[in-house]
């Protein structure tokens, strides 16, 4: 019996190992995602974090420098209050002093006897005293050539010997007096009233206005889709953040409203300061004062606003006014009267 060749059994082929990918599950791949998305969120808001602290810190610069703006007029404020007492204090210590020489006058007139002479003589002092005051006090020709006239008329009753000299030394004076140019001071004092009544409606220049800045918004139409949104909100960021500047030029800090306050405040002060230099007939002061009120009319407020070429021609004007005007001394009149009215006491001694 012969044996059957049974032929072996092929060995199997492994099966083939799943990929990486395969072995991940469902909640594995859902995680990944989900702490990539944290991550990049996260990075985001680092980023928008760190983009609202340098506009805070520019903030933060803009907010001290019109600080600083704000300390200097406040200074300048006080500056001027003090200029303005010392010479509110020189002119108060100039009304005492004429109303004590009234007083004094007005005790010796009292005193006088009688006499017409003495009388009369006594009446054309004090005028000729009031003439020299208004000269000296406030620089009113007209008052002054008013009194001279009086008094040179009273004279012409006088029998004293030497009236008649004294009338030549009033007639005098009265040709110097019409030989001044005129100078309108009233007409002048009118102009700075209207200039202070202009000041408080000048409007700041737009760039000087803190008020006036206002955010950038984006144009055009709307945006068609998420990404075009992001794309342009975040070049808007980046715009905000960088900004070219000039830095050879210094530029003024933003006043806000309340410091544009200050600034009016200051202005009348200085217009103010001017009014008392033109009654003293101050040229210098006058002229200084005008300057201040130009540099800060062109520096701080808008050029193209009706209120500010209002007054710049005001300005114009006040500063074409003439007021160097040298006044003649009456003194020696006003001695050679009172010489004259002790004459008769003299020769009774």
């Amino acid at each position: 019996m012969s044996e059957e060749i049974v032929p072996a059994p092929t060995p199997e082929k492994p099966a083939p190992q799943p990929g990486w990918l395969a072995r991940l599950s469902l909640t594995q791949l859902t995680l990944a995602v989900l702490v990539g998305v944290f991550v990049w969120q996260w990075l985001d808001a680092n980023h928008r974090i760190n983009q609202l602290q340098q506009l805070v810190a520019q903030r933060m610069a803009e907010v001290e420098g019109a600080s600083k703006a704000s300390q200097t007029l406040i200074a300048q404020n006080q500056e001027l209050t003090r200029e303005l007492g010392g010479k509110l204090s020189v002119l108060e210590s100039r009304f005492a002093e004429t109303r004590a020489q009234r007083a004094v006058l007005e005790a010796l007139y009292q005193d006088i006897s009688g006499s017409r002479e003495q009388t009369l003589l006594a009446d054309v002092e004090q005028v000729l005293l009031i003439a020299e005051q208004q000269l000296q006090l406030s620089g009113n020709v007209k008052a002054a050539l008013i009194a001279l006239q009086n008094a040179a008329s009273r004279l012409l009753r006088s029998e004293q010997p030497g009236s008649a000299d004294l009338r030549q030394h009033i007639e005098r004076d009265i040709e110097r007096l019409r030989a001044l140019p005129e100078v309108d001071v009233r007409a002048l004092d009118r102009q700075l009233d209207q200039l202070i009544a202009v000041a408080e409606q000048l409007p700041l220049a737009p760039e000087m206005s803190l008020a006036g800045i206002k955010e950038e918004t984006p144009h055009g139409a709307a945006a068609q889709n998420a990404w075009q949104r992001f794309w342009r909100e975040l070049w808007q960021e980046v715009r905000q953040l960088i900004r070219i500047e000039r830095t050879d030029q210094a530029e003024m800090p933003l006043l806000s409203p309340s410091q544009s306050f200050f600034v009016r405040e200051n202005l009348k002060l200085v217009l103010l300061s001017a009014r008392l230099s033109l009654l003293s007939h101050d040229e210098a002061g006058f002229r200084r004062e005008l300057k201040t009120v130009q540099g800060w009319v062109g520096r701080y407020f808008d050029p193209a606003a009706n209120e500010t070429r209002v007054a710049q021609q005001l300005l114009r004007k006040l500063a074409a006014a003439n007021l160097a005007v040298e006044l003649p001394d009456i003194s020696a009149t006003l001695k050679a009267a009172r010489n004259l009215r002790a004459a008769p006491e003299r020769s009774a001694r």
